[in-house]
């Protein structure tokens, strides 16, 4: 039988401080009866002695500090979770909203997870093929990594996003590929367009989908991905699955972090974010990863969109600390039309040559990944040179080059969302693209690949 405690002492905002309690743990979950038979739940923050201040999951509006009764449960917030959770939407606490029958679980887990043993990690090194060519060809994502998207407002991160989930696929492997979405402080209508998505072209059935709204309270935030990561640890861990998780957006976990601490009247860090928001973040990014005795997998893409498009703001500059690079779309090439707007010159992908070559993409990827990047930097600094001095001042290189870098703008990174490469069309593309230049200018690219690969211009 439960202890109830009538020693509510003050409600303020989201924050309620119990009195005279006993035995009760950081991270515990509660219950609180109010006179009316209505139960609400709350979450330990802090223990002080004989004092507990709990976060309450719903509004604090109606409770009677005289009457309302408290019960601590004992446990964490826990996610009940079987093989039956792929093709299922939940909310932000694993409760299902897609009108299908409750999950009857193998087992009920900890959302906060057990920390993986760093000499027991594995490295990564298999390719994920995203269909993607800007990713694949430039940026490669290596299973077992954590790759975020660093968006903007108003960029199109959802539709990438929404890609990235239909499309990824780890080639040459005949085991099973599971993803896990979250969405974290979205609209209703950007539910609706991943919900929908999913359902129509078929990735649903794969899919385990965590819905978080932006009307529901921060704690159930700050909640969301971690329910998402269990879910995805239990899938590759427990029944070797490679899962991709994808977190979308990291700003709003962050923002619901901040109010939390405010709540708590903690000392803030830079721009008012708490002190130990890279602690955080790292631990729910370095749930990600490979296990030496496990075949399954945890990929990571979380995707957050940088306030005022500055990187140097602390959500994006402490996540690119954790994770192995970053994707970074442009607002620029946006403009232009280009989708997916990735902005390949500055996005890096750290463990990208650890998947690529003979016997995982082809023999020729690392050397026309490395000409294409030249090509089109000088292509860029052409361009630029041409709007300062005109075209007139341009050799017939230069200009050549800024036709390579128009024609890759246009063909190598604009595909929009609906279509999908495999890693051979992306490799093919490039060398289409690198036949612009003169043979000579090809210096990155070993001659024997150069003749293997390079098509012939006729004439």
């Amino acid at each position: 039988m439960l202890k109830e405690y009538k020693t509510i002492s003050e409600v303020a905002g989201p924050l309620m401080l119990v009195r005279q309690v006993e035995g009760v743990k950081f991270g515990e979950l509660g219950e609180i009866e109010l006179a009316n038979g209505e139960t609400r739940r709350c979450r330990v923050l802090e223990v002080d002695k004989d004092s507990a201040l709990v976060q309450l999951f719903e509004s604090s509006a109606g409770i009677n500090v005289a009457e309302s009764k408290v019960r601590f449960l004992g446990r964490g917030i826990e996610l009940p979770v079987s093989i039956d959770m792929l093709g299922r939407v939940f909310d932000g606490l694993g409760r299902p909203i897609d009108n299908g029958p409750n999950i009857i679980p193998e087992a009920r887990l900890d959302i906060n997870g057990m920390p993986m043993n760093p000499a027991a990690r594995d490295y990564p090194s298999e390719f994920i093929q995203t269909g993607i060519s800007a990713i694949d060809g430039l940026n490669t994502l290596v299973r077992g990594q954590k790759l975020p998207i660093f968006s903007g407002s108003g960029l199109p991160h959802a539709q990438l996003a929404a890609q990235i989930a239909r499309q990824a696929k780890v080639l040459g492997t005949d085991s099973r590929f599971a993803v896990v979405f979250a969405a974290i402080g979205i609209t209703f209508e950007e539910a609706d367009f991943f919900i929908s998505d999913f359902k129509r072209t078929g990735a649903i059935d794969r899919t385990v989908m965590f819905m978080n709204l932006a009307n529901d309270p921060a704690i159930e935030r700050i909640s969301t991905p971690r329910m998402a990561l269990t879910a995805a640890e239990y899938l590759a861990f427990e029944k070797d699955m490679h899962v991709l998780v994808i977190l979308t957006d990291i700003t709003n976990y962050a923002e619901a972090l901040r109010e939390v601490s405010a709540a708590r009247k903690e000392v803030p860090g830079r721009r008012g974010y708490p002190g130990y928001l890279y602690t955080d973040l790292a631990t729910m990014y370095e749930r990600a990863g490979r296990k030496l005795d496990k075949n399954g997998s945890i990929t990571l893409i979380p995707i957050l969109t940088m306030p005022e498009d500055d990187k140097t703001h602390p959500i994006p500059d402490l996540t690119g600390y954790i994770t192995e690079g970053q994707i970074i779309l442009s607002r620029e090439l946006f403009r232009k039309g280009v989708t997916p707007p990735i902005d390949v010159l500055p996005s890096l992908s750290r463990l990208k040559d650890k998947g690529i070559g003979r016997g995982k993409t082809r023999e020729d990827h690392a050397d026309t990944m490395n000409q294409l990047f030249a090509a089109y930097a000088r292509g860029k600094e052409a361009k630029e040179l041409a709007v300062i001095l005109g075209e007139a001042a341009l050799s017939d290189v230069d200009k050549l080059y800024a036709k390579f870098a128009d024609a890759f703008e246009k063909e190598y990174v604009s595909q929009g969302f609906d279509t999908e490469r495999t890693i051979e069309e992306t490799l093919d593309l490039g060398w289409k693209l690198l036949s612009i230049l003169p043979v000579g200018e090809l210096k990155r690219i070993r001659d024997e690949y150069i003749e293997k690969y390079l098509p012939k211009n006729e004439g």
